[in-house]
């Protein structure tokens, strides 16, 4: 019945678009070329006369916007318009506007662009409105706007036609208006605080700064390889070297990780640095921002964030890593005094974790776990362990641990603030650590800047430095549950990549096809060693216990801190976003899983790993090789036409 409705309706559509092109031929037959008009004179907008009235009534104004609503009565009708202020009705006469004018107008369709000139009143309703005197058409709209103005509610479709969104989703306008003033409000509070903003180089060949996995490019007029920055950092440090004080920068950033609700690709920063200051200043500073921030864009300090409210007028909290891991997992790192008794610490707890973290990385670890949840109101979280932290200046009374802060609200990372290391041989060994933790797997590490060291050779004054998303700062002020509600064009799956990848691999076997006929592709197992089948028999009621499901991957990313797991954002069905962990890095990178058809259970128990709880599994073909520890790992795929929620038996 489903598939005979919407192939019922395809055609009705169609026909609704071949309507408007015979109308747009009409037009220009007539000399009427809407595209041919290169201006029109606004004199105000929709919300304008209406906060206004008293000031507008009886007075001759020119709105122009998209027709959103049309109801045609014999000799007078009714239209409604959506400029960028909101929405505004028209009253229409024939005997106003002419009877030719009059003909052209109930030849409108919704999503139409037209000017209408006219008087504000107000109707027998108590509905302000324009008696229209002149309507124009302005740009003829050739397509039909889903579901006219109810709105449009397919995610996937909103994100990949964010012009449409605007049109008929109006929160959706409301949210990047706001996110408009609210980046306003940072920069007006950072100019009155005498800080100059500017503007640093994308294309780097060091992408320092940050602890992140690079896009790389290639740039042929030099015939070199290039990075695009994952941080502004190195450079903005580089202009307090050179005398200017007080600097900061808003802009994209770049970071080749995963897509989930708080990731994407892209993402707006803001980085500042103050000469003379230190995280204790950063700390006041970033107070003071948010509440100035909140209070000019919301008029209040209190957010209500999904049911949780969050004070921004009142103190913030300031706690140390140590003091906030003891309090919320009641283990007291001043007593831990070695790497092993830290790694076994870590086992009793069951944290994962690997050959190569130190004993403040398992000190992270814990806090990652067992604290970043309960940090809801806002909250400095200060002085973390050395090895985390490789452009930190160390505490004087405790060298194992560095004056810096993340400041976390709803659970969130908001920023993250050094006192800035400024002592270059410091820096040349930290730079080192960081050199041998890259080569012992960590791809985030940074890599050593010698032209930034030579900088801090000149001499670079006690300095403070923040960094945060804008984006996320803007979720918490307008409500949005992801990244994408706040990002006008978030990252997108190509919808044509799988129809590309079977073209390219139609391409292949086209080539090959002689060869593919007689000879089928020959895959060598006789190196595969096979495990025992087990000889314990299960009972058909026990396995019927499990619940396996295909799941589509909305998203895939790498953990942090881990070279092993991967993040999976899974629909399976049920309209709510399943996650899932899995060990599975070392034999595929995230982007190759985004888009594809897996096998998961559903049904056991969450299990938290670094920090993420985890709602299921996900099925692999796992054997050895002969004579071999090494391991192959095959992730189960299946056709895609599977629908997410499908259940085996």
């Amino acid at each position: 019945m489903g598939d005979q409705q919407k192939n019922t309706q395809e055609p009705d559509v169609n026909q609704l678009r071949k309507v408007r092109r015979e109308k747009l031929a009409d037009l220009q037959a007539n000399g009427k070329n809407p595209f041919e008009i290169t201006k029109y004179d606004v004199t105000c907008h929709a919300t304008d006369i209406k906060e206004n009235f008293e000031e507008m009534e009886g007075k001759h104004v020119s709105v122009a916007g998209r027709v959103m609503q049309k109801r045609v009565m014999g000799k007078a009708s009714f239209c409604n318009i959506l400029d960028l202020s909101g929405n505004i009705q028209s009253y229409v006469a024939r005997d106003s506007i002419g009877e030719e004018s009059y003909k052209d107008f109930k030849k409108l369709d919704i999503g139409d662009i037209i000017g209408i000139e006219g008087e504000v009143f107000k109707t027998k309703t108590g509905e302000i409105s324009i008696h229209a005197s002149a309507v124009k058409l302005l740009s003829k709209s050739l397509q039909i706007l889903p579901e006219k103005f109810h709105g449009l509610t397919n995610t996937d479709t909103r994100y990949r036609q964010r012009y449409v969104d605007l049109i008929v989703n109006p929160e959706v306008r409301d949210t990047f208006i706001k996110r408009s003033r609210i980046i306003s409000a940072v920069r007006r509070y950072l100019d009155g605080q005498g800080f100059m903003e500017v503007e640093t180089p994308m294309l780097v060949a060091n992408a320092g700064g940050a602890a992140a996995r690079p896009f790389e490019t290639h740039f042929n007029a030099l015939n070199e390889d290039l990075k695009l920055r994952i941080s502004l950092e190195l450079y903005l440090k580089r202009l307090i070297v050179g005398g200017l004080e007080r600097v900061y920068e808003i802009g994209r950033v770049f970071r080749n990780e995963g897509l989930d609700t708080r990731h994407n690709p892209e993402f707006t920063l803001m980085e500042l640095y103050q000469a003379y200051t230190d995280y204790n200043g950063m700390m006041d500073l970033t107070e003071n921002l948010y509440r100035h921030v909140a209070q000019e864009v919301l008029g209040t300090t209190k957010i209500v964030y999904k049911g949780i409210e969050m004070d921004l007028g009142e103190p913030f909290e300031r706690i140390t890593m140590v003091d906030a891991v003891k309090k919320y997992a009641g283990v007291d790192w001043n007593e831990v005094e070695t790497l092993e008794q830290a790694r076994e610490l870590a086992k009793e707890h069951n944290l994962e974790f690997e050959e190569r973290h130190k004993k403040g990385d398992i000190l992270n670890l814990f806090f990652e776990e067992y604290v970043e949840e309960h940090l809801l109101q806002p909250t400095f979280v200060m002085d973390h362990p050395v090895e985390i932290s490789p452009l930190t200046k160390k505490k004087p009374e405790n060298p194992n641990y560095v004056e810096r802060f993340e400041f976390f609200m709803n659970g969130w990372e908001m920023a993250n603030a050094y006192s800035e290391l400024n002592d270059p041989i410091d820096q040349r060994e930290r730079f080192a650590a960081q050199e041998e933790a890259f080569a012992a797997g960590d791809e985030e590490a940074n890599h050593t800047d010698e032209d930034f060291l030579n900088a801090l050779e000149i001499g670079m004054p006690p300095t403070g430095g923040i960094g945060f998303g804008i984006d996320r700062m803007c979720m918490l002020l307008t409500g949005a549950e992801a990244i994408r509600d706040v990002l006008l064009f978030p990252t997108m799956k190509s919808l044509d990549s799988d129809k590309k990848a079977n073209k390219a691999s139609e391409s292949a076997v086209k080539e090959n096809c002689d060869q593919i006929a007689t000879e089928p592709e020959e895959i060598d197992f006789s190196n595969v060693k096979i495990e025992p089948l087990f000889e314990e028999m299960v009972d058909f009621d026990t396995f019927s216990k499990s619940d396996f499901r295909a799941v589509k991957v909305k998203a895939c990313e790498a953990v942090k801190k881990s070279k092993k797991l991967l993040q999976f954002t899974l629909d399976d069905g049920t309209g709510t976003d399943r996650i899932i962990l899995s060990g599975i890095h070392a034999y595929y990178e995230p982007e190759e899983l985004v888009g594809k058809t897996l096998i998961a259970i559903t049904n056991l128990p969450p299990r938290k790993m670094m920090g993420i709880e985890s709602c299921g599994m996900l099925l692999s073909a796992v054997n050895n090789l002969k004579d071999s520890e090494d391991e192959e790992l095959h992730l189960l795929m299946v056709d895609n036409h599977i629908p997410a929620g499908a259940k085996l038996y």
